[in-house]
C-alpha cells in the first residue's frame, strides 16, 4: 500500500510539473499593457490548425511561424485598443451566426442553429465547434472577435487606399474566361419551406403545423399570406429557399441525397407530406424548377437573382485584390511593430527550439 501511494504522489507531482511547464511564457507584448504568450496557448492553436487543415503534426519551424502570427495577432490587437478600436462580444456572436446562415440558406438564431447541430450531428454546438476548429464554442467566438478587430483597425487606416481598389473589365472578363468550366447553375428548385419549431409545447407545436398544412393543401392561405403572417406571429418560421441537386445541399437540409433526387423528381406545385423531427415540423411547396446550364457572363449568378455573373465576377476580384492589399499592410504594420520597446521573447535559440520538439 505505501509502494501504491507513493506511486500516487509521484503521478500527480509529474502532473504539476507538466500543467506548470504548459503555463511558462515565451514571449511577452508590451505595446499596450503587458500580456504574456504561453506554451500552453500556443499548443491550443497548433491543435487547432491540426484540426482546420488535417495535418497531424507541425515541425518546429511551424511551430515558430504559428507563434510568430500570434505575436503578431497580440501587437495588432493592443495598438487597436489604444486606438479606441473594439468589438463586443454580441457583435461576434452576431458575425458568428450570420456566416452560420449563409451556409444554411436560412436565418438562424443560436437556438436554432444548436438544434440544427443536434439533429444532424448528435453533437451539442460545443462539441460540434469543438470537432471542427479545436476550439470550445466560447473561445472560437473570442478568437472571431479579436479577428474582427484586427479586421476594424486595419481598415480604418487603410480605408481610402481600399476604396479605390476595383478589377478593369478586362481583368473581369479573363476571369470570367478562366473560372468559366466552374461556373455551372446545377439544378435548382425553389422551394417555400415552413417550420415549427416544437419548443417546450409539442402538442402546441403540432396543432400550429397541422393549421398551417391545411391551410395550404385546403387552398385556404398561401406563401404570400404566412409570409405576412410570420412578422407577428413568432411561432413557426416561414420563407423561399433555393436548392441546388448536390450533396452539400443534401447536408444542409438534413437528408440523404437519394432523398434529395427524389424531391427533383416532383411537379411544380408539389406539397410535401408534413415531417416530424426531433426538434420541428415542417414542410416544403415545389414554386419553381430550374433546369442545369452553363453561366453566360450576362446570366444571374441565382435564379430571381439581380447580380449577374459579371457583377459577382467583380465583387469576388475586388474581394480578391483587397485582401492582398490588406496581408501587405498587415505585414507592414507588423513589421513597424515589432520593436523591442513593444515585445520580448523569452525563450529563444535552442532553448525554444527544444521546447517546441518536445510535443
Amino acid at each position: 500500500m505505501k509502494k501504491l501511494a507513493l506511486m500516487s504522489v509521484l503521478m500527480l507531482s509529474a502532473v504539476a510539473l507538466f500543467a506548470q511547464a504548459d503555463l511558462q511564457p515565451l514571449v511577452t507584448v508590451k505595446l499596450n499593457k503587458s500580456e504574456t504568450i504561453t506554451l500552453k496557448q500556443l499548443k491550443d492553436r497548433v491543435e487547432s490548425y491540426k484540426k482546420q487543415t488535417g495535418v497531424n503534426s507541425f515541425t518546429v519551424a511551424q511551430k515558430k511561424e504559428i507563434l510568430d502570427a500570434m505575436i503578431d495577432e497580440k501587437l495588432l490587437l493592443q495598438t487597436a485598443a489604444k486606438d479606441g478600436i473594439s468589438v463586443t462580444d454580441s457583435q461576434a456572436s452576431d458575425y458568428f451566426l450570420m456566416t452560420m446562415s449563409q451556409q444554411l440558406g436560412q436565418q438562424v438564431t443560436e437556438a436554432q442553429f444548436a438544434q440544427i447541430v443536434k439533429e444532424q450531428t448528435g453533437m451539442s454546438l460545443d462539441d460540434y465547434i469543438k470537432n471542427q476548429t479545436g476550439m470550445s464554442y466560447v473561445a472560437y467566438k473570442d478568437f472571431i472577435k479579436n479577428q474582427l478587430i484586427v479586421q476594424q483597425y486595419i481598415l480604418a487606416k487603410n480605408r481610402s487606399d481600399l476604396e479605390k481598389i476595383s478589377p478593369t473589365d478586362s481583368e473581369i472578363r479573363a476571369f470570367y474566361e478562366m473560372q468559366k468550366s466552374s461556373l455551372v447553375q446545377s439544378d435548382i428548385l425553389k422551394l417555400f419551406l415552413v417550420i415549427v419549431p416544437v419548443g417546450n409545447d409539442k402538442k402546441a407545436a403540432e396543432k400550429k403545423a397541422n393549421e398551417l398544412y391545411n391551410g395550404i393543401k385546403n387552398n385556404t392561405t398561401t406563401p404570400d399570406k404566412l409570409k405576412t403572417l410570420r412578422n407577428t406571429d413568432t411561432s413557426f418560421q416561414a420563407g423561399d429557399i433555393y436548392v441546388s441537386k448536390t450533396t452539400q445541399a443534401a447536408m444542409q437540409l438534413g437528408i440523404g441525397y437519394d432523398a434529395l433526387l427524389e424531391m427533383f423528381t416532383k411537379s411544380k406545385g408539389y406539397i410535401s407530406p408534413l415531417e416530424a423531427t426531433e426538434g420541428n415540423y415542417q414542410f416544403y411547396i415545389i414554386q419553381e424548377k430550374y433546369p442545369a446550364k452553363i453561366l453566360e457572363i450576362s446570366d444571374v449568378i441565382q435564379p430571381e437573382s439581380t447580380t449577374t455573373v459579371y457583377e459577382y465576377l467583380r465583387q469576388a476580384l475586388t474581394v480578391q485584390k483587397q485582401n492582398e492589399y490588406i496581408a501587405g499592410a498587415i505585414e507592414t504594420m507588423t513589421k513597424e511593430l515589432r520593436v523591442p520597446a513593444n515585445y520580448q521573447m523569452l525563450k529563444t535559440g535552442d532553448a525554444l527550439d527544444t521546447l517546441l520538439a518536445g510535443w
